[in-house]
C-alpha cells in the first residue's frame, strides 16, 4: 500500500504560509485564496494552515497586514530618499503609486474596510498605518522648518497630501489614468506643499 506523504517541516511555517500567501495574490484575484488552495501550494496538509489562521478571513486580514507591512516601508524608504523634503514628499508619492500599480491585489487588501474597519485598524494594522501617518507627517514638519506656514495643521496637510496621492494610485491602478502622467500629477502635489 502505498501512502501519501506530504512535507511538513518548514522552519517557520507561518512565514512559508504568509509567503506563500503573498505570492499567490500577487498570480491571481484575492477571491482564489483559500486556506485548502494555500496549503496545497506550500506543500503542507490541509490541516497545517489552521493552527495559524482559523478561517479564509484570518488569512487575508493576516496577508492584510503584512502588505500594509510591506508598503509603510517603501513608503519610510521614500521619506528617507532625499535630504530635500520636497523631495522626499515626492518619493514617497512614487513609493505609493508604485506598490497600488505593482502589487495591485495586495494595495485592495490594505485599504479593504472589512479587513481594515476605518477607525478600528487592530492591534497589528494600527500601528503600521501610525508608521507610514508618521513618515508623512516628518516631511510635512521638514518643509515647515524650511520656512513654509500653511494654515492647516500638520496632520490636516499630511491626510490631503495622503488623499491625492491615494486617489492618483487608484486611478493609475484602475486604468482611468495614464501611468506616464504620475510624475506630473506627482510635481503638482508637492509643489503645492
Amino acid at each position: 500500500m502505498k501512502s501519501r506523504t506530504r512535507p511538513y517541516h518548514h522552519g517557520d511555517l507561518r512565514a512559508t504560509l504568509m509567503a506563500t500567501a503573498m505570492r499567490m495574490i500577487e498570480e491571481q484575484p484575492v477571491e482564489r485564496l483559500s486556506l485548502r488552495a494555500l496549503s496545497r501550494a506550500a506543500g503542507v496538509s490541509h490541516a497545517a494552515p489552521y493552527h495559524y489562521f482559523p478561517d479564509r478571513a484570518a488569512l487575508l486580514k493576516a496577508v492584510g497586514d503584512e502588505a500594509m507591512r510591506e508598503f509603510a516601508e517603501a513608503l519610510e524608504d521614500g521619506a528617507a530618499s532625499d535630504r530635500d523634503a520636497r523631495g522626499s514628499l515626492y518619493a514617497m508619492g512614487r513609493a505609493y503609486v508604485r506598490f497600488a500599480t505593482q502589487r495591485p491585489r495586495a494595495f485592495g487588501l490594505i485599504f479593504d474596510p472589512d479587513l481594515c474597519p476605518p477607525g478600528d485598524p487592530g492591534p497589528d494594522r494600527g500601528p503600521l498605518i501610525a508608521r507610514a501617518e508618521a513618515a508623512l507627517e516628518g516631511c510635512v514638519e521638514r518643509l515647515r522648518r524650511t520656512g513654509w506656514r500653511p494654515r492647516q495643521s500638520t496632520a490636516v496637510v499630511a491626510l490631503a497630501l495622503w488623499a491625492g496621492v491615494h486617489g492618483l494610485a487608484r486611478l493609475v491602478a484602475d486604468g482611468y489614468a495614464p501611468a506616464d502622467g504620475v510624475d506630473a500629477a506627482l510635481e503638482a502635489l508637492v509643489a503645492d506643499a
